[in-house]
C-alpha cells in the first residue's frame, strides 16, 4: 500500500478468546488514537453491496468491521493535503480486526465482500444533526478514481 492519507490512523485490534467466547477492545479513551465520543453506530450492508462515498466536513469517523469482511476505501482530495490525490484500500473483519480511522473531508466508503451480511461499527467524533448532516456525498463510481470491482491477480 501507498503511504497512509495525511490524519489516517490504524490501530491493529486485538482479539481475546477463551472458553466462553472472545472479547474484542475497539477505542478507549486513554488511547491516543482517542479523539473525542459523539455516537456509535452500526450499519449493515448485503453481500457485494458498496457504501460510498461521503466524507464529513469536522467529523471525523472509527470505523471496525466487527461480522464479516469489507473492503474500505479511502480517498484524499484535500487541496492542502500533502497526500492529495491518495488511495488506501484496507481489508477488514473477522481475519483482521483492526479501527480506521478517518478524518474529516477524507472520503471514503466500504463493500462487503462476504457471502453473508457484514456489520461495521462506526465511532464518530460528533453526533448526527438530524436538520443540518455534516455529510457530503457521491455516487459510488465516475465521481472519484477507484474501482469497487475484484481485484484478481
Amino acid at each position: 500500500m501507498e503511504k497512509l492519507i495525511d490524519g489516517v490512523k490504524v490501530k491493529k485490534l486485538k482479539v481475546i478468546p477463551d472458553e466462553r467466547g472472545r472479547l474484542m477492545e475497539i477505542l478507549r479513551r486513554d488511547e491516543e488514537i482517542f479523539i473525542e465520543f459523539g455516537q456509535v453506530y452500526i450499519t449493515a450492508a448485503y453481500p457485494g453491496v458498496v457504501k460510498a462515498w461521503h466524507c464529513h466536513k469536522n467529523q471525523t469517523d472509527n470505523m471496525v468491521c466487527v461480522k464479516g469482511m469489507v473492503k474500505i476505501a479511502l480517498y484524499d482530495d484535500r487541496e492542502e493535503s500533502p497526500t492529495k490525490g491518495t488511495i488506501n484500500e484496507f481489508f477488514a473483519g473477522v481475519h483482521n480486526p483492526v479501527l480506521i480511522q478517518v478524518p474529516p473531508m477524507v472520503w471514503h466508503g466500504f463493500k462487503c465482500i462476504e457471502n453473508q451480511e457484514c456489520l461495521v461499527i462506526n465511532i464518530p467524533t460528533n453526533t448526527y444533526n438530524y436538520e443540518e448532516p455534516d455529510e457530503l456525498r457521491k455516487k459510488p463510481s465516475g465521481e472519484i478514481p477507484y474501482d469497487w470491482k475484484r481485484k484478481d491477480g
